[in-house]
């Protein structure tokens, strides 16, 4: 159902009803949250590929007001292959490294060759190891990194041995040539137990408030069972910030967005704007997109809504005021799952500035949507770019764009020619 001039605003409890649905996942990721049936997502080892190589389906089933056009030409190069990674960062400060974490629990750091072209590992390139205290099963593991403003602290996100949520800092001494991780600096920041191996979200980004934000998801099953993502007294299925800045220890959660089932990934722009990519249950995977001025307070909606059509009622699922996606896609030709990535800000791809890219995990075409100047839909791109199981995006200091494969792949987009 493409979303009216009203639905992109606030949705109406008088909105069409959505037919029901039975749509069967397979080959659901471990990482980037599928949908599926009501019982737990189990480890899965689905086929990956290298870069260029993808799942048979098309883009398939988006909805929207805008056109669809033809994406700026682009290329891609393999720059690193890894071990599952799952979040690329730069160091404030470092533009010739990047800082990559892989499930298991490593945080490398990568220097940038021919523009990021290549990355490589100098000497010990390993700066932290958590992996006797990270779990992987299912959707968890160390999901993600975030830098202080300085540069001075790492912020990790992971799930512990008993499968919670956990938010750690750690000092960086050394130099910037020569960083080391303060193993004895580390804090416990945030933790939240989770009650099943799914939907735990776990991204995590300093926003322009200078507080930690992170995305958690609605703790796992289908239908949020408990309604946690409609819940107040729960983090769980919200957006959330840490004031971390100049205190110790663990911090208290603001709820700041919600009605969230999956957030995999989310993204300021430099407007101050929130772009979130929400996995969805059985029909539809979605991106919403809040202004500076109405992220607090906002409700997605879930699980009331999965994108913009009602999904379920009753027990304060469906909120009034729950704010509709500025685009979906359903799953049709082999989408499943949607990877968020970053509103692209670089210098190498002119044609792609302002628009934010996105994939499917299940399907692999790297894509992207640009809005018009009222915020809504104006275009959307298949890029041309083909990544098997794309579980994160990544950048580099220049604002240049990574997708990084489940896989093991890390594969930089470039301009064509």
């Amino acid at each position: 159902m493409a979303p009216t001039e009203d639905q992109r605003g606030r949705r109406g409890v008088a909105a069409r009803l959505g037919a029901a649905i039975a749509a069967t996942l397979l080959g659901a990721s471990a990482i980037a949250g599928c949908a599926g049936s009501g019982e737990p997502v189990q480890p899965s080892s689905p086929q990956v590929g290298s870069a260029g190589s993808s799942g048979s389906g098309e883009p398939g089933g988006t909805t929207g007001e805008g056109t669809s056009a033809e994406g700026p030409e682009l290329s891609s190069v393999v720059a690193a292959h890894l071990h599952e990674p799952v979040a690329m960062v730069p160091r404030p400060g470092d533009d010739d490294h990047v800082w990559v974490a892989e499930r298991a629990g490593r945080v490398q750091r990568l220097a940038l060759v021919d523009g990021g072209r290549t990355l490589e590992a100098e000497g010990d390139d390993v700066l932290l190891d958590i992996t006797d205290d990270t779990t992987t099963d299912a959707e968890r593991g160390l999901l993600d990194l975030a830098f202080s403003a300085d540069g001075d602290e790492l912020f990790t996100s992971s799930t512990d041995a008993d499968g919670n949520t956990r938010i750690a800092s750690y000092d960086i001494g050394g130099t910037l040539a020569d960083p080391v991780i303060d193993l004895e600096s580390e804090q416990v920041r945030f933790a939240v137990p989770q009650p099943y191996a799914n939907h735990n979200g776990g991204h995590i980004a300093f926003g322009p408030d200078g507080k930690l934000w992170l995305g958690l998801g609605d703790g796992g099953l289908a239908d949020d069972p408990e309604n946690r993502a409609q819940d107040p007294s729960t983090p769980l299925g919200k957006v959330v910030r840490l004031d971390v800045a100049g205190t110790a220890g663990e911090v208290e959660p603001e709820i700041v967005v919600t009605g969230v089932r999956n957030p995999w990934r989310w993204a300021f722009d430099t407007d101050g704007s929130l772009w979130i990519a929400d996995v969805g249950q059985n029909a539809i995977e979605e991106i919403d997109h809040l202004p500076a001025e109405e992220i607090e307070g906002a409700n997605l909606g879930w699980s009331g809504y999965e994108g913009s059509e009602p999904y379920l009622d009753g027990d304060g699922r469906r909120p009034d005021d729950a704010i509709a996606p500025v685009f979906e896609y359903r799953h049709e030709g082999g989408n499943c799952s949607i990877t968020g990535g970053f509103v692209y800000r670089g210098a190498e791809i002119p044609a792609l500035v302002g628009a934010f890219l996105f994939a499917d995990y299940c399907a692999g075409h790297v894509r992207a949507i640009r809005l018009d100047d009222d915020g809504a839909l104006a275009q959307e791109y298949d890029l041309g770019i083909d990544v098997a199981n794309p579980v994160s995006f990544g950048t580099d200091a220049a604002g240049e764009a990574y997708v990084l494969s489940q896989g093991g792949d890390v594969v930089r987009l470039t301009a064509a020619g």
